[in-house]
């Protein structure tokens, strides 16, 4: 690259000055510290976009590998339930036709569920609430905000 100093920089500016004039100089510097703003950020595209072509060619060698894998993970699905359907076809025709010979167990039926049939309204209503507000017993939720309301403690003024 091209090697500039600040000697090389102060001898630029002093022919420049020389040449341009010192009325036009200033005008003259800021269209040129424009115009290599401009060249420095189409460089800086240029560079993105090249960045960014790279990356869609890698991710789209991604997405051709995960697509072949998804592929050959459906093809051995596929094979393996082909191959288990025969033998389940084998393995029930041999039942079928030596069937007397042959006793089917099952096994005990499962119990249903049966709900216990507590009433917990009632359970939670036994306690009279006079005997609650007595042993300081939360009837009612607090929100958080309504918590720190409530138990702030006094500002001393």
């Amino acid at each position: 690259m091209i090697d500039l100093g600040i000697s090389k920089l102060a001898m630029i500016g002093a022919v420049a000055l020389i040449v341009i004039g010192p009325e036009k100089l200033p005008r003259v510097a800021r269209t040129v510290g424009t115009l290599i703003g401009k060249a420095q950020r189409y460089v800086s595209d240029v560079k993105a976009e090249v960045s960014r072509s790279m990356e869609l060619d890698e991710l789209k060698k991604m997405k051709d590998s995960v697509e072949s894998a998804a592929k050959d993970v459906s093809q051995s699905m596929q094979t393996s339930a082909t191959d288990f359907e025969k033998t389940w076809a084998e393995a029930t025709q041999v039942g079928s036709e030596s069937g007397s010979d042959y006793q089917i167990t099952l096994p005990e039926p499962v119990p249903e569920y049966q709900h216990p049939k507590k009433n917990w309204r009632l359970k939670q209503g036994a306690t009279p609430n006079w005997f609650k507000a007595r042993t300081g017993v939360r009837t009612k939720a607090l929100s958080g905000a309504a918590r720190v309301a409530r138990y702030r403690p006094t500002k001393f003024n």
